[in-house]
């Protein structure tokens, strides 16, 4: 689908210039109408929380009033748009009161409710004066709109749309968020539609699509959610394990999620795929438990019992996730009390390059300070070597501070080897020093 300025309007510049402004904007809408709805149900009207758009009883007059609302929701819409198109034809781009305009036109459509939503996409199919790639772009955002708050809705939409049908990739996505969306609330009936529908629109529930549903089974029941990968007969699964490990956020979630991979692993009887599948959980596993203090995590770890292939995998992770400078030199330590030496040198090793990438001089204060032993060498290796690329000298001196023997002769011939070409005087001299062949 070819997206012109008109549609990015709403899509593209709402999502990139003003993604966190409109989020946040987006979330103060929804937490009014919560408050109103509260404030409703103090006063005697009954509201559904759960789907605040539809209350309990609505009056015909009320009804037509929102349709008369949906209607000219959507007469601004498409007068907007047809405003974009001409800009775009000009060669120029939105100004600041256009951006500011298109925030407004989104709140407004985020407040409109499931009937409301079928309303404006019917006057937006029906507009004459739009472009057939801004009135695809319009409803589009709508049914993503709609999917958020109202999937079945949404998917209703989609399945009785010939325009949406055929199993392009916008097409696909819109199916996968509105089956995660519904999974996150009631992930049996959303696999009951997906089992009723699948041989009636193949082209549209593709794997792709039927991955949502799995990804939000997993944040209410992961063992169900890893059920569905067979019996929906999902053939690329390394991006979708990741989703349903990293879908656990709290401690106990997480446990729950980690058993239910186990039961998982013992169905496998490909060894390929057993250790791919151990290493996308343990993976997302430390994604997440990195963000939390190092003592809050310790303590799960302990509890979660890991076998020797787990910890060494989850290891292995670390240095991408660890982003608290000052508890890396913890995480560090725990390394070098947790795995077997030959294995714990090289995680050190990684977890040190990538915090000396990050922040040299945290990571140098650290080694300063930290005990003698195994683990400082080894930190001290891949510290020296890391800064030897732009401060050779300062790696030679910690070089020489390691015993004497193999790997410090090794280190010294690594900086060596990265030392800046640009002072090979010095290169030369420091070749001659340390015997370097």
């Amino acid at each position: 689908m070819k997206i012109s300025i008109a549609t990015s309007l709403f899509i593209l510049l709402v999502a990139s210039l003003f993604g966190w402004q409109g989020h946040q904007r987006l979330v103060i809408v929804r937490e009014t109408h919560a408050k109103l709805a509260t404030t409703a149900a103090g006063l005697g009207f009954s509201v559904n929380l759960a789907h605040p758009s539809n209350p309990v009883r609505i009056t015909k007059r009320e009804r037509e009033n929102k349709d008369v609302d949906a209607k000219a929701a959507a007469a601004q819409f498409i007068a907007f748009a047809i405003e974009m198109e001409a800009i775009e034809k000009k060669g120029g781009s939105p100004d600041d009161t256009q951006q500011k305009r298109s925030i407004e036109m989104m709140e407004r459509m985020t407040s409109l409710d499931s009937s409301q939503l079928k309303i404006l996409i019917a006057e937006i199919r029906a507009a004459k004066d739009l472009k057939d790639e801004t009135r695809e772009g319009l409803i589009t955002f709508a049914i993503m709109t709609l999917a958020n708050d109202h999937p079945q809705a949404a998917l209703t939409l989609l399945t009785e749309s010939p325009d949406f049908s055929k199993g392009e990739a916008m097409s696909t996505h819109m199916v996968s968020s509105a089956l995660a969306q519904w999974a996150k609330d009631d992930p049996l009936a959303a696999l009951d539609w997906v089992r009723k529908n699948s041989a009636k629109f193949p082209d549209l529930l593709t794997d792709s699509a039927k991955s949502g549903l799995i990804s939000g089974t997993a944040t209410q029941d992961p063992r169900l959610a890893l059920k569905l990968i067979d019996e929906l007969g999902i053939k690329k699964t390394s991006n979708l394990i990741s989703q349903i490990a990293y879908a656990a956020k709290t401690p106990e979630e997480r446990l729950t999620t980690l058993n239910a991979f186990r039961e998982y692993l013992a169905s496998l009887t490909d060894e390929k795929a057993r250790s791919e599948t151990v290493n996308s959980v343990m993976s997302s596993l430390a994604q997440g438990i990195a963000q939390l203090d190092f003592n809050s995590a310790s303590k799960w770890i302990a509890t979660a019992n890991f076998s020797p292939v787990e910890l060494e995998n989850f290891a292995e992770n670390l240095d991408y996730y660890t982003q608290k400078s000052s508890e890396i030199g913890q995480w560090i330590d725990w390394v070098g009390k947790t795995l077997p030496p030959d294995k714990a040198d090289n995680n050190i090793r990684s977890i040190v390059r990538s915090w000396t990438r990050k922040d040299y001089q945290a990571a140098g204060k650290w080694l300063a300070t930290a005990p003698e032993g195994p683990v400082k060498n080894s930190a001290i290796r891949s510290y020296a070597e890391t800064v030897s690329q732009y401060d050779p000298r300062t790696a030679a001196q910690w070089a020489l501070t390691l015993p004497p023997g193999a790997d410090r002769k090794e280190t010294l011939w690594n900086i060596y080897n990265n030392w800046p070409k640009d002072d090979s005087a010095a290169k030369e001299a420091f070749k001659q020093e340390h015997g370097i062949e």
